[in-house]
């Protein structure tokens, strides 16, 4: 099924043409003999059959016509107009849309029961595909649309880790995976007639029942990234101090004082408790 133009005219034109046959034939029916009377019927007959071809059409709407169960084409151009009699008009929106879909459970690819939820924006392309090709492309559009969140959940992992190493994850990639989800849905609209315009994750977040034990461990790697940016930083601060004594001659150190000197300035930088300073004032010895 394709969308096509059906034959339209001006529907005002044809609107006067309908009330003058129907005007004129009840005049012709009221005060004319016999023979006139079944000329007002008939004159009257034929406003009512240009009547049933009339049909408006409002901005950004479309109308598709079937005649007697067959499919003749689509009105697209807003305004009034007059088509083929006898056919039955149904209207298709063709403004943009938009909605949200159900918290979905679904596992990760890593097998972490997650909570997943999207907005899907999108239009109808084909307004005869819309009708005929699928029984209620609206349901049709939900239902796939979750279909999709859920095999695109399932590829990625929520959060990147040591298995999956630089892979494009649902948290940090939310852009690149709103992309990968929007080609996934316009391949399950298609049939439909539909165009998905954009589809990006509103709601991600682990599962109730493993949510504490995943924040303990984001925790974790949070701790571990800080300790490790702290210890980069004490290396060389460490290093930076004993080169310029080194070249300042500010004191003669050997291996052992300056190992000395590593471990107190490493204690001293990387502590979290503040630390006490042990002043050596030489020996009376």
């Amino acid at each position: 099924m394709r969308e096509k133009s059906i034959f339209k005219m001006n529907g005002f034109a044809a609107l006067i043409i309908a009330l003058i046959c129907i005007g004129f034939g009840i005049f012709l029916i009221v005060t004319g003999a016999i023979s006139e009377i079944i000329t007002g019927v008939l004159v009257f007959l034929l406003g009512l059959i240009i009547a049933t071809s009339l049909t408006i059409v409002q901005p950004n709407e479309a109308k598709v016509l079937t005649f007697f169960g067959t499919y003749l084409g689509v009105i697209r151009d807003q305004g009034l107009w007059a088509t083929i009699p006898f056919t039955f008009k149904r209207s298709v929106s063709l403004r943009v849309t938009n909605f949200n879909s159900e918290k979905l459970k679904v596992n990760d690819l890593d097998g972490n029961p997650i909570e997943i939820a999207a907005v899907v924006v999108y239009k109808v392309r084909d307004a005869a595909k819309a009708l005929y090709d699928v029984e209620n492309y609206k349901n049709f559009i939900h239902i796939q649309s979750e279909t999709g969140i859920r095999h695109i959940a399932s590829t990625y992992a929520y959060d990147s880790n040591e298995n999956n190493g630089n892979a494009l994850t649902l948290r940090q990639n939310s852009d690149e995976v709103a992309d990968v989800l929007v080609t996934d849905l316009q391949k399950r609209l298609d049939v439909a007639g539909v165009d998905v315009i954009e589809a990006r994750i509103m709601h991600l977040a682990y599962s109730s029942e493993i949510a504490a034990a995943m924040l303990q461990r984001q925790q974790a790697q949070a701790v571990l990234s800080a300790r490790k940016v702290i210890v980069d930083g004490a290396v060389g601060l460490v290093k930076a101090a004993i080169d310029q004594l080194t070249e300042q001659d500010i004191v003669d150190l050997d291996e052992e004082k300056k190992a000395q000197m590593v471990n107190n300035l490493m204690v001293a930088i990387v502590s979290e408790k503040g630390t006490q300073p042990i002043i050596n004032t030489g020996s009376i010895y």
